[in-house]
């Protein structure tokens, strides 16, 4: 499994038109081939800063969806948003407790 973290950070007057446009592409996103999970978080004491959590089954279907016209289109919305660069990590899960 291969896992990608994203922290972005937007204007405050850009929150609700970023929550907007993940709303409507969520689903789509996590149709997208070999995407397991999709989840959004927001810090709870810096309401401007957002990180999405994103399952893949291997790097390849990551890249795949990066390369895809959905994620262009998504991307072009929101980079328009962000008061700081978007910051990224791809990491493998070593221990997962339930």
């Amino acid at each position: 499994m291969f896992i990608r973290i994203v922290k972005m950070s937007f204007h405050p007057k850009y929150i609700d038109q970023f929550q907007k446009i993940f709303d409507e592409k969520k689903t789509s996103i996590k149709a997208y081939k070999g995407c397991n999970l999709l989840e959004l978080y927001q810090d709870n004491k810096n309401p401007e800063i957002f990180f999405t959590y994103s399952y893949w089954e291997q790097e390849k279907d990551l890249e795949s969806y990066r390369n895809s016209l959905l994620f262009k289109n998504i991307w072009a919305k929101t980079k328009l948003l962000f008061n700081d660069r978007p910051l990224a990590w791809s990491v493998d899960k070593k221990v997962s407790l339930k």
